[in-house]
């Protein structure tokens, strides 16, 4: 057994936090700076060395403080910020505009979307053919490198994707946290189970219409990145329901119920990262030997993936994203990050280190080509 006493035994000595850090420092710096820096253009430059100092600070941070959520957050809101900026910004320099035409579409000029993944599924089984308008190598987000990314990150993180990877999810994530105390303080768990039949209706319906259902009418995150042309009655429609969805499950309910509303009710991908939980080494477990059933951490959970009968038989929920909310509100350090196969209340600064450097490694590489981008526009607009 260690770390029983309260969550201030996760916090390490300065010296301590900055040589767990070293590694993370060495690795972002060769992939933010691509291994060989360019000082040539100053506002790349500083872009770069703004964005190493963010990741790095971040990082150390959580070692130093033992939190994890608080400064994990910072990263995944502005990674999800500076995606939209990116995208945006790619879309207006191939085609002066965030909308996209049907021509657009026969040249396969469509940045691919990790959400996409669900409705490529089965006609990639049955029809041999990929019904995303994306090219498949090459190009800004192509579907060969998102669907790898994706692949990798699910089988080690399984739904710790939402919280460490997904570039949407910071919206709703920031959105959740801007109000100290939920204004809507009960709501049905059960609507956690949304996802699975959101799954199998655009599953199914993008199979027999060889097209990307979830994305053509109910994706919110249309309404901040690409979306059709608004040309037909039709396509005014669509439009009005991505920015319906958006300003109620991304922006409204995550504001009063500081839940995670879009992931937990809506998102489609997220189903198959609950299911994958199951095959994932790492997962949060609950020493039942520390917990005084205060509930703190159900409270805390934006995704609905504790309850209070979990938490008295020392049970965490599959619908877990990994986000470290739930650990950092308990006071005795009960509920922890862990190693399948390892009981409940052993190896948790092993695990959770481990656990820690893989993720945030995991996002600090995913994240740091838009952050870096986006600097770098902010810089130039401001000299």
């Amino acid at each position: 057994m260690d770390d029983t006493l309260s969550g201030t035994s996760l916090k390490k000595s300065f010296g301590k936090s900055l040589l767990y850090s070293l590694p993370m420092i060495l690795i972002t710096f060769m992939f933010i700076s691509g291994g060989r820096p360019d000082f040539s253009n100053p506002s790349s430059a500083l872009a770069m060395m703004i964005t190493f100092i963010l990741v790095n600070v971040l990082y150390f941070l959580m070692h130093y403080t033992g939190k994890t959520d608080k400064f994990r957050a910072i990263l995944f809101i502005i990674f999800a910020l500076s995606l939209s900026f990116t995208l945006i910004s790619n879309m207006l320099e191939m085609r002066n505009s965030m909308s996209f035409s049907q021509a657009d579409i026969l040249e396969c000029k469509i940045p691919f979307c990790h959400l996409v993944i669900p409705m490529m599924i089965l006609p990639a089984a049955f029809t041999k053919s990929i019904i995303f308008p994306g090219s498949i190598l090459g190009s800004f987000a192509g579907i060969a490198s998102m669907v790898v990314l994706w692949l990798v990150a699910t089988l080690v993180l399984g739904r710790g994707f939402c919280s460490w990877g997904c570039f949407y999810g910071g919206w709703d994530d920031g959105f959740s946290r801007i109000r100290k105390k939920p204004v809507i303080k009960k709501i049905s768990d059960s609507w956690k189970w949304m996802p699975f039949a959101v799954l199998f209706m655009v599953a199914l319906t993008s199979a027999l219409s060889l097209g990307p259902t979830y994305c053509d009418w109910i994706c919110p995150f249309k309404a901040v990145t690409e979306f059709e042309e608004v040309t037909s009655v039709a396509s005014a429609a669509k439009a009005g329901v991505f920015i319906s969805l958006f300003a109620g499950l991304v922006v409204i309910l995550p504001f009063l119920t500081r839940k995670r509303t879009q992931c937990s009710f809506l998102c489609p991908l997220g189903a198959i990262n609950t299911l994958s939980n199951k095959i994932t080494p790492f997962t949060v477990k609950i020493d039942k030997a520390n917990c005084s059933e205060c509930f703190k951490c159900v409270a805390a959970c934006p995704l609905f993936a504790l309850t209070q009968e979990g938490i008295r038989n020392g049970k965490v929920s599959v619908f877990c994203s990994k986000c470290g909310k739930c650990i950092d509100a308990c006071s005795r350090n009960a509920i922890h990050y862990g190693i399948k196969g390892v009981p409940a209340g052993t190896m948790k600064k092993f695990s959770r280190n481990l656990f820690l450097f893989i993720s945030f490694l995991f996002m600090a590489v995913f994240s740091s080509g838009s952050i870096v981008n986006t600097f770098r526009g902010l810089l130039d607009l401001i000299f």
